[in-house]
Formats: C-alpha cells, sequence, structure tokens
C-alpha cells in the first residue's frame, strides 16, 4: 500500500535541544582548531576564513574541501564526532512526549541536518528520541559534491528520501533563519524556531515564528493525536 502520509522533518541541532547546551561554541573551538593546525594560520586567520566559508557555504567544511582538499571524514572525526556531547545532552522526557503525541498515522517524522550521519545519530540517541523517527536527511561528507541546506538540491533530496512528492506535505522546523526562510520559498510549511533569550529577526523568516517546540502543537494541531 503506497505511504502517501506527509512528512514532518525536524533540524537537529539547536532544535531538538536549546542553544543553551552551547554545542555549537564547542564545535566552533573544534573547527577553529582544525583550520589553524591543517592550514597552519594564526587563530585571527583561522576564525576569519571559518565564518567566510560558513557564510558563503552553510558549511566550514564545504569550503574546506572546496578550496584546500581536505579528506571531509577525518575532519568529521576530529570535529563532529570529537564533542563532548556525553557531557552536554540528556534524555530530554518534554521532547519525548511531544513526538510521542504526534499522529503516526498522519505524518511521518524524519530528521533533516547539515551534520554528518554520526553525529545526527549520536544526538537523538543521547536525547532518546532515536526510535521516534523514521529516518534521517544527511549532508554526506563522504560524496564529492556535498550538498546542504539552504541549497534546494538539499531539500530536494529530503523529500526524495522521504518518499514525499508534494511540497504542500512538508512540514518543517529549524533554528536556521536562511533554511526557513529557503524552506518556506520552496513551499513547504515551515515553523522557525527562535529560542527564548535570542533577538528576534528584523523580518521573519518564514510565517510561523515560534520560540518553543511545544508551540507546534498549536500552531500544526491536525498532526497530533486527539487528547
Amino acid at each position: 500500500m503506497a505511504d502517501n502520509r506527509p512528512v514532518f522533518f525536524f533540524d537537529i541541532d539547536n532544535c531538538l535541544y536549546p542553544k543553551s547546551k552551547r554545542v555549537h561554541d564547542h564545535m566552533s573551538e573544534l573547527i577553529d582548531q582544525y583550520f589553524i593546525k591543517h592550514l597552519e594560520l594564526s587563530r585571527e586567520d583561522a576564525y576569519r576564513l571559518h565564518q567566510e566559508y560558513y557564510k558563503t557555504y552553510g558549511l566550514a567544511i564545504e569550503g574546506l574541501v572546496r578550496h584546500h582538499k581536505i579528506d571531509p571524514l577525518e575532519y568529521n572525526r576530529q570535529v563532529d564526532d570529537a564533542l563532548p556531547l556525553e557531557s552536554i545532552i540528556f534524555p530530554d522526557p518534554t521532547l519525548r512526549k511531544l513526538l510521542q503525541d504526534i499522529d503516526k498515522s498522519k505524518v511521518k517524522l524524519w530528521l533533516f541536518t547539515n551534520a554528518y550521519v554520526t553525529h545526527g545519530q549520536r544526538v537523538v540517541r543521547l536525547l532518546k528520541v532515536d526510535d521516534l523517527f523514521e529516518g534521517m536527511t544527511f549532508c554526506d561528507y563522504a560524496q564529492d559534491t556535498m550538498i546542504c541546506k539552504p541549497h534546494p538540491e538539499m531539500f530536494a533530496k529530503a523529500m526524495r528520501e522521504a518518499n514525499v512528492k508534494e511540497m504542500k506535505d512538508c512540514y518543517f522546523v529549524d533554528d536556521s533563519f536562511l533554511n526557513c526562510k529557503k524552506a518556506e520559498e520552496l513551499g513547504w510549511t515551515t515553523a522557525h524556531l527562535v529560542e527564548e533569550g535570542e533577538p528576534e529577526p528584523a523580518v521573519k523568516a518564514c510565517k510561523n515564528q515560534i520560540r518553543h517546540l511545544e508551540e507546534l502543537r498549536a500552531l500544526f494541531p491536525q498532526l497530533f493525536k486527539a487528547q
């Protein structure tokens, strides 16, 4: 029987867990160290180039592969996989309850990340929600050409992998302004997560802006089990 359920795509980092966990800060430090070590740069130059690649490509690693021919899987080992996540991320019963309350007969849950698969799997396992998603679309560092959000090809890849044909059948939540802006432009029903304490953007990324994932209940009541 054909599975015609819409798909709810969830970003992972700074979305399934709060920014206050500072995982991104740990990661930025490891990325800067990688630039210093492998490109023989000063700390200032490493930081500047890291930011430049991040702004240009959406991922520092894409700039490294493109311009310096580094081994992306080795980079992943020294950066993402080296993060001390076990001492930062812990099971989140509130998140688990939210995801369990989504009606899986009506919608498929899918992870959608710019990280490599090993990082994504580790985060959801530590949060104890890995069993609630049917799959994951990730940035494949092993490919010659890396695609990541907000490139339209990455959204097309996610739809292909999650087996959803229509843009209108795609729901999405992410903390990235650019990713949410692009998703809505493409026709996805999008919610931009701007955590409490974070400044709201001067112009909204998309129609729906939330402070907490719990707000998805009120935003998309049709996707949740009847209480």
